[in-house]
């Protein structure tokens, strides 16, 4: 399966490094979005804790798009997006357990199942749409 072009540019088609951009941007903002609602709800303030409930899962993803040269083929759902989503979370997990915050069994579970759901679900979309429109 190759990885679709995130959004239309010259000729049709994004520059390789534009969709890279566009992906690695948008991991970045679901992964902080995970942070932001898992804070909300648990009646956390929001922002000002936002950066200490992200940066390990931030730092996952790091990890996970160099792991996985995720810039090869950004949108590619399980080339990249499964790689991408384990690293997140056993990267995030991992870093919360040594950095003193919470790891509990519901928690990974959670976590695991909503980064899944953003971090590979968005990837099965846009390949979904890429093959609807080549038909």
């Amino acid at each position: 399966m190759t990885a679709p072009d995130l959004a239309p540019g010259v000729n049709g088609r994004r520059s390789g490094r534009a969709a890279a951009v566009g992906a690695l941007a948008l991991d970045i903002v679901l992964v902080a979005a995970f942070a932001a609602i898992g804070r909300a709800s648990h009646d956390s303030e929001v922002w000002t804790g936002l950066w200490q409930t992200a940066w390990p899962f931030l730092a996952g993803l790091a990890i996970g798009w160099l792991a996985t040269r995720a810039w090869r083929a950004p949108a590619a759902p399980v080339r990249t997006g499964l790689g991408v989503w384990a690293l997140t979370v056993a990267g995030g997990m991992l870093l919360r357990g040594l950095s003193g915050q919470g790891i509990a069994l519901p928690f990974i579970l959670v976590a695991s199942v909503t980064l899944l759901v953003a971090l590979v679900g968005w990837r099965l979309v846009a390949a979904l749409v890429h093959r609807r429109r080549r038909r």
